[in-house]
């Protein structure tokens, strides 16, 4: 796994959202000056967090994609060891 440096937005962003706060990508551009928020949940997931997308309809219709800190599911997890096993993963 690969540390995370306390000066980057990366890492603002994981603490954010250790706090239980769901982030949106308008918030993520406005608080943390992140463009590609899909970018960043990318680098949290193979830094080993479980980050999770989910949309939902705002009350204007359009879909918003919120972002959130979880446990990983059983079956992420075994596929990780698998990963491990067979020398796929680091």
């Amino acid at each position: 796994m690969k540390s995370i440096s306390k000066e980057t937005k990366t890492f603002k962003l994981l603490e954010a959202l250790k706090t239980g706060q769901v982030i949106t990508p308008a918030q993520a551009e406005k608080r943390f000056g992140i463009k590609n928020l899909s970018a960043e949940a990318s680098r949290l997931r193979y830094s080993g967090h479980a980050v999770y997308a989910n949309s939902r309809k705002a009350g204007n219709g359009v879909t918003v994609t919120e972002y959130q800190l979880g446990r990983p599911s059983r079956k992420v997890v075994a596929a990780g060891y698998k990963a491990l096993a067979m020398g796929i993963a680091v």
